[in-house]
């Protein structure tokens, strides 16, 4: 990670972080560069894609066992990357749907990807949203969300994935958001359990 919080000095001497950054590791940009040019034919081909990234965050020790990305829905084309950088941003907000989501933000130039008349946006992650990006999606303004491994497969392992409803697709439904579940979860799901051999931090 090249951000870090930059300190200032309290009243009482104890130093306070007054803003952050989050980076994505020059591996993940790189991907995500030469991916920008691909079109991604369908569900098994995004989702493969945002698979083998949570495998390489493994890898590379970048951070946990999750990665994201948001496409264009119709075109098929790649709009922003996210993997999970929590332990080495020291950041818990950092989870991958997170930083895709903020990334496709930033990089339309609004905080809702639903609010142009321009293509519609979906968001791929390599497992089911745990309560914090649960609770992000309706506000971010894709259309559509694909999950592979499960809630439980994280669980599995040790993850805690919060308070979800039970029926949480069917709440997003409600909304108006599309939800695929289960989309290539084997691959998903040996994601998870290749980070908990590795040794990999459970938070």
């Amino acid at each position: 990670m090249n951000g870090e919080p930059q300190p200032s000095s309290g009243k009482s001497g104890h130093r306070l972080a007054t803003s952050f950054e989050l980076v994505l590791p020059t591996w993940l940009d790189q991907l995500a560069v030469e991916a920008a040019s691909r079109t991604f034919v369908d569900d098994d081909a995004k989702m493969q894609w945002v698979v083998d990234l949570a495998r390489e965050n493994v890898r590379r020790r970048s951070g946990g066992p999750f990665a994201a990305a948001v496409f264009e829905r119709s075109t098929g084309r790649l709009v922003s990357v996210g993997a999970n950088l929590v332990v080495t941003s020291r950041a818990s907000i950092a989870h991958a749907e997170m930083v895709a989501l903020t990334l496709a933000q930033q990089g339309r130039g609004s905080h809702d990807l639903g609010d142009s008349a321009g293509e519609p946006h979906e968001l791929f992650t390599s497992t089911e949203p745990c309560a914090m990006c649960l609770g992000a999606i309706p506000w971010s303004g894709v259309e559509r969300v694909v999950c592979s491994a499960t809630g439980e497969d994280a669980e599995a392992i040790g993850f805690d994935e919060g308070a979800k409803p039970d029926r949480w697709v069917e709440t997003l439904e409600a909304r108006g958001i599309a939800v695929a579940t289960a989309v290539l979860r084997s691959e998903g799901r040996a994601v998870l359990e290749e980070y908990k051999a590795s040794g990999g931090v459970i938070y």
